[in-house]
């Protein structure tokens, strides 16, 4: 039994040194400004956005980049109608996109769709001379400065830039109030303080920008794994490019409703978290000794299986503590402390991390203010949800599933413009 607390301690501060610095991330978000930038030039850039069956959603992501603040000559948008059976082909034609009809039911997913326009643009658009492509997913909603402020960071010489993640239904119930304070609070405390020390960040999903060379280099898209961002943002940082990050660039998109629909989604994220480790692990290890050294380290510790590995210890502390208690082992008593100190422990630390998110982006969340103080309790018990996710991931056979979306709730009080007149929505 002894042993078994023993393991406990040495894991607690293994774990605590190797993710120690994202404390000092909060600190430097909470009290530096982020970085800002003037643009000297415009760029011209094409505009990517793969859709399944999204014909309720993409006509408002289409109006919202239709009243960007940045000359209507200087982009173009294109989307990949991918496998769908639905008007979403229409709805984005009848918005003046240039659409695409893909359909190849033996390869699902993102990366595929992204391959196969790009090599589209660069056979029958080369003469457009795109310097950079932005990727979005269809249900997103972009605040009317995006590409703006987005071409800023870009002409500051970042090759790849990602944006603020808000949320377009936070206040919908306690789930997506749960998966929208995630992504809040990883472009406030994690890409935002990157940003500031000079570090890479991470791309997270959508809503992102890269230049042409990185497509060109790649030969398009070829980042096929189950989560194709985190792919894309590690091989990238070992081949010595560094992912920045503009704060002032705000996207909306919309967050699962039920548990199924959100287990299903995150089932994939942790499927594709193991894939990357073991596919791109070998190769962080090997650049944190070189060029991209506290890069390289801080994507180690964003794929670790660092669940899983708690999840183990919790097993090995449970199963000790009742033979412990079966045998009449005097130690059970400390071995049950243990397990509810890190039960308690691991509940503050996300309430914790809940309240400083909502309490910097108070303003920034579309939701009433009881809800955005109950879901801060609410909000632990969906991290423990990760635990039989985490753990079905390793045996399950997950491929990507499409989700429903649906169009901003006219009470949502999202910023949206329609038409040249802003609205709330």
């Amino acid at each position: 039994m002894s042993t078994v607390i023993f393991i406990n301690f040495v894991l607690f501060v293994v774990f605590t040194l190797c993710f120690a610095y994202q404390f000092f991330y909060v600190a430097v978000a909470l009290f530096c400004k982020p970085k800002k930038f003037e643009a000297e030039k415009l760029h011209k850039f094409a505009v990517i956005i793969s859709a399944r069956n999204e014909q309720a959603v993409i006509g408002e992501l289409l109006d919202s980049l239709n009243q960007q603040n940045y000359p209507k000559e200087l982009f173009d948008v294109f989307v990949i109608a991918d496998n769908c059976t639905d008007r979403t082909a229409e709805v984005a034609a009848s918005k003046g996109a240039y659409v695409y009809a893909r359909n190849d039911l033996a390869h699902i997913g993102k990366g595929y769709a992204l391959n196969y326009i790009f090599n589209i643009i660069y056979s029958d658009y080369a003469e457009r001379g795109y310097e950079g492509f932005f990727v979005f997913d269809a249900d997103n909603i972009l605040d009317e400065n995006y590409i703006a402020n987005m071409n800023a960071t870009f002409d500051h010489g970042y090759r790849i830039v990602t944006s603020y993640r808000n949320s377009k239904n936070y206040g919908d119930n306690w789930l997506s109030a749960a998966s929208s304070l995630w992504f809040l609070r990883e472009a406030r405390f994690l890409n935002n303080a990157r940003m500031i020390l000079g570090t890479s960040c991470a791309i997270s999903g959508t809503g992102f920008l890269i230049c042409d060379d990185i497509v060109r280099r790649n030969c398009g898209w070829k980042h096929n794994l189950l989560t194709e961002d985190i792919e894309f943002t590690i091989d990238s940082i070992v081949h010595g490019e560094k992912v920045g990050y503009c704060d002032d660039a705000v996207l909306y998109d919309e967050q699962p409703v039920k548990l199924k629909q959100s287990a299903r989604q995150r089932l994939r994220w942790a499927k594709g978290f193991y894939q990357v480790f073991f596919n791109y692990g070998g190769k962080l290890f090997t650049s944190m000794f070189k060029g991209a050294k506290f890069s390289a380290f801080d994507m180690m510790m964003t794929i670790a299986p660092s669940m899983l590995i708690t999840l183990l210890l919790f097993v090995i502390d449970s199963v000790a503590f009742i033979y412990a208690a079966a045998v009449g082992d005097p130690l059970a008593s400390d071995l049950l402390i243990v397990l509810a100190q890190a039960f308690l422990g691991f509940y503050g630390l996300f309430v914790l991390m809940g309240t400083l998110t909502v309490i910097s982006e108070w303003k920034k969340i579309h939701c009433h203010a009881a809800k955005k103080m109950l879901y801060l309790f609410t909000f632990p018990f969906f991290m423990f949800t990760y635990v039989p996710i985490s753990i079905y991931a390793l045996f399950a056979r997950v491929e990507w599933k499409p989700i429903i979306h649906k169009p901003v709730a006219k009470n949502a009080g999202i910023p949206v413009r329609f038409n040249g007149a802003a609205i709330e929505k």
